[in-house]
């Protein structure tokens, strides 16, 4: 198995196109897929991977490594969703759903199983789930019934320890800032250019959640 992240993300130039198979040094079953190439007169500095919006270079073609299991069983298929307790269920869905997420459902979790899940026996949880417009990443918003909410950290510091935040690519930050702000959200501090790349911020929504924008300008 993959010792580190370094073994399951590689960067190198001059990639063929073409999906390819192999073995690691470690005899780890290994499926190379390129991503996609850098744009025609572009500049490896200023691309970067359109899916997860980082802000560090990239060379000119990236290799993503999906790493198998020995026994030829799928390490991991994805990230399926980020989870988000609030007070008001409503509130926070008309607020996801102006920043352009779909509603998916809106479901009751009870019962025994759900709470061997959690640790919380005889919960009774208001779930309501959001997708993305890709259709690859989803937002759990909970509202808890039964056990009451025992803690609350959404006004948390941005360099609290735990979880901070969950970051979405816009197509126009000025208007989805507009937007959001009639459903109360602020901006945490001010919109910042990252050279000629990305604009972006920080804003606390609803209750305070705190969530990332960002806008590729270049």
């Amino acid at each position: 198995m993959p010792r580190s992240l370094d073994q399951l993300a590689l960067r190198c130039d001059g990639a063929d196109d073409a999906p390819s198979d192999g073995n690691g040094a470690d005899g780890t079953k290994r499926t190379v897929r390129p991503t996609r190439s850098l744009p025609a007169g572009g500049h490896p500095a200023r691309w970067r991977n359109q899916r997860y919006g980082h802000l560090i270079p990239r060379a000119s073609r990236t290799l993503v490594i999906f790493a198998n299991r020995k026994n030829g069983r799928v390490a991991l298929q994805r990230m399926d969703n980020v989870g988000i307790v609030v007070e008001s269920l409503d509130a926070a869905i008309s607020f996801f759903a102006e920043l352009g997420l779909e509603l998916e459902g809106r479901a009751m979790i009870e019962g025994d199983w759900s709470g061997r899940v959690t640790g919380l026996r005889d919960q009774r949880v208001e779930i309501a789930m959001m997708r993305t417009p890709d259709g690859h990443g989803r937002i759990e918003l909970s509202r808890f019934l039964a056990p009451p909410v025992v803690a609350d950290h959404r006004n948390a510091p941005v360099n609290a320890l735990g979880y901070l935040r969950v970051m979405f690519a816009v197509d126009d930050l000025d208007d989805t800032l507009a937007r959001l702000r009639r459903h109360g959200a602020q901006l945490v501090d001010e919109v910042v250019q990252y050279e000629d790349v990305y604009r972006l911020c920080y804003i606390r929504g609803p209750e305070g959640i705190l969530i990332g924008l960002a806008e590729q300008i270049g």
